[in-house]
């Protein structure tokens, strides 16, 4: 049985029932033992916000992270941005060698580095009651995929181009 921990954004009513509908599909697979999701899990008697709370918050979902065999993570946040805390999430599973389940859904672009350390790539919530958490298959992203994107790696050049010329973010989308 796998231990899963959640990644994802869950700060406006979209990213809440993406949440909530990845949370749905998990708990409905007989292969996933439990499922640990920040959204869900606030610490009792602190008040959110204070550096206490955020303290609490960070070692505890550090913690969840090295208690779980895999990390699902919900990319789609806004536009083709990831989540800051997601990312991070994302950055310090890879680092721990746990594998990543991304979960894209929206029609964007991903970022390369995502792309590069996932370990499987699904596209629909309701795919994570099927998965197998025994096995862990790797899913890659296809070429229809990057098609269906506009392909990831003309981020990636527009990322590093804009970089050299000295800008803090990329001012392009695709070629």
């Amino acid at each position: 049985m796998t231990n899963v921990y959640l990644a994802g954004p869950f700060f406006d009513d979209e990213q809440i029932s993406r949440i909530e509908r990845a949370e749905k599909a998990l708990a409905a697979n007989p292969q996933v033992n439990r499922v640990f999701s920040p959204r869900l899990s606030e610490i009792a008697g602190l008040t959110m916000g204070t550096p206490e709370w955020a303290t609490q918050t960070f070692q505890m979902d550090v913690h969840q992270i090295d208690e779980a065999d895999v990390v699902v993570a919900l990319v789609d946040f806004v536009d083709d941005q990831v989540d800051s805390g997601t990312a991070f999430e994302i950055g310090y599973a890879f680092h721990s060698d746990k594998p990543i389940i991304v979960l894209h859904e929206k029609d964007t672009i991903l970022n390369l580095m995502l792309a590069e350390g996932l370990h499987a790539y699904l596209q629909k919530a309701e795919s994570l009651a099927a998965y197998d958490f025994t096995n862990l298959p790797r899913v890659i992203i296809t070429e229809k995929s990057f098609r269906r994107q506009k392909s990831i790696w003309p981020t990636a050049k527009c990322f590093f181009n804009e970089h050299h010329r000295g800008t803090a973010r990329p001012l392009c989308r695709e070629y």
